[in-house]
């Protein structure tokens, strides 16, 4: 079998932890942050795991991670 092409946009984007999930960062934090609060700013720095709907499509994208 030929390998699987990564996805660039996404190897950018997502990381995998041990167990397997997908983690991702917030959007809405690069640009128009005067109107939001410190402590929205703030909370949109941490990372989340991505969605149980969005899983099996990310890992799809990033094979080898």
């Amino acid at each position: 079998m030929p390998k699987i092409k990564t996805h660039s946009g996404a190897k950018k984007r997502f990381k995998l932890t041990k167990t397997g999930k997908v983690k991702r960062a917030h959007a809405f934090k690069s640009h128009i942050l005067n109107k939001k609060t410190t402590k929205r700013k703030r909370n949109l720095r941490k990372t989340v795991t991505a969605d149980v709907t969005n899983v099996a499509t990310i890992k799809k994208m990033i094979p080898y991670k």
